[in-house]
């Protein structure tokens, strides 16, 4: 075999290896969605008690996702990768055995320290492993893993805990993490000089303007995406009509507009950037105004599930690169922190969308609270894309 043809085959592996890892963690964070009430009716809590380690998860990502990374930056990329696939599995062992509510949690805080810290160097990895005219193709590759978990995840976590109770769950992520540890093992390669800058050099990034306009661009944009995913389940059956059985089939529909969005965001920025950057945003908008008015008939709706999926999703790996080239000489800090603004964007509009509803507004409210952080996310785009332009002139 070729040496060219056996370097190209082993990145794949790596980057395969960093998508499974990238599944494990999705995984962890959506499961518990379909256990709450095995869960709580085992370990006696109320069903919004249990619905806190979902929450938790979520705080527990935003905040330890760059204290994590911070943590480590004197270390190689493959070594904090093992180090924090490592952790997650004894995170989710923890949980699988947890006597009570509170070892559980604790279980769940451990493995959402190491979400965002994975999901802010293994981007970058994924980077590093292609020549830089793809690189955009590699972050989306990597994140197949996360996308294909948001729609197994809480289907998985049902089944498993419906038929061999809700620890078993745990064992089975725990087992993917396993196996995401030794494919990272066997082959991301090693680069002890990847760490570079240290954290003075990590940290000086954040000096720059253009690294918080992409954090409050991907805050913005993602919380515009998820103000629909949030209460799309009660907006296809108490909006669209859908009977409630047909709503797992929709959420299929919808996780393949995610995956296909993802890769198709990926490929457009890597030919071109910045308008793949402004694109994806007005893609994310202009799809929310138009759901807003097809939800009401039931062949539009399907239609538009899709839709949302792949307009949502194709803006993750452009952000992602959009902030590797904002803190192109110390990315891994950047990178997670960007990873904690994506749960900062979710937590926002759940919060915006849930007052909206509580107020009596309609459930179409969080879809157009959506198109106002979708705007105001393009807004701030458009101004960090006009300082670049300035700076390079």
């Amino acid at each position: 075999m070729p040496a060219s043809e056996y370097s190209k085959r082993r990145r794949a592996f790596a980057i395969g290896a960093l998508a499974l890892g990238a599944f494990g963690i999705g995984l962890t964070e959506f499961v518990v969605v379909g256990l709450l009430g095995p869960l709580g009716e085992d370990l006696d809590v109320s069903i919004p008690t249990a619905g806190l380690l979902v929450t938790g998860y979520a705080a527990a990502v935003a905040i330890g996702a760059p204290i994590m990374t911070a943590a480590g930056t004197r270390l190689p990329r493959k070594t904090m990768l093992v180090a924090l696939m490592s952790l997650f599995i004894a995170g989710n062992v923890l949980a699988a055995v947890a006597p009570g509510y509170g070892v559980l949690m604790t279980g769940r805080v451990v493995t959402a320290l190491c979400h965002g810290a994975f999901m802010g160097i293994g981007p970058v990895m994924a980077a590093s492993l292609v020549a830089p005219e793809r690189r955009s193709r590699a972050i989306a590759l990597m994140m197949t893993g996360l996308t294909l978990s948001t729609v197994v995840g809480v289907p998985f976590g049902t089944a498993l805990g419906q038929q061999l109770g809700w620890r078993s769950a745990f064992w089975a992520i725990a087992l993917i993490g396993a196996m995401a540890l030794a494919s990272i093992v066997a082959f991301v390669p090693s680069r002890p000089n990847d760490p570079g800058t240290g954290l003075r050099g990590e940290l000086a990034v954040f000096r720059r303007l253009r690294v918080w306009l992409v954090l409050t661009t991907t805050m913005l944009g993602w919380g515009a995406a998820y103000a629909a995913i949030t209460f799309l389940e009660p907006i296809l059956t108490r909006v669209a009509g859908f009977d409630a059985s047909t709503v797992p089939w929709l959420l299929l529909l919808f996780g393949a507009g995610l995956t296909g969005g993802n890769l198709l965001g990926g490929r457009l920025a890597d030919r071109a950037l910045m308008p793949t950057f402004y694109g994806t945003i007005v893609a994310a908008v202009v799809a929310l105004v138009v759901f807003a008015f097809a939800v009401h008939q039931q062949v539009s709706a399907v239609l538009m599930v899709f839709v949302l999926g792949a307009a949502g999703f194709a803006m993750v790996p452009v952000f992602q690169t959009r902030m590797m080239d904002a803190a192109k000489d110390a990315p891994s800090l950047a990178s997670s922190s960007n990873a904690s603004a994506f749960n900062v964007g979710i937590a926002l509009s759940a919060w915006l969308g849930g007052m909206a509803i509580d107020g009596g507004v309609g459930l179409i409210a969080p879809v157009w609270i959506g198109v106002a952080l979708g705007v105001a996310a393009l807004g701030v785009a458009l101004v960090s894309g006009a300082i670049e332009r300035r700076d390079t002139h």
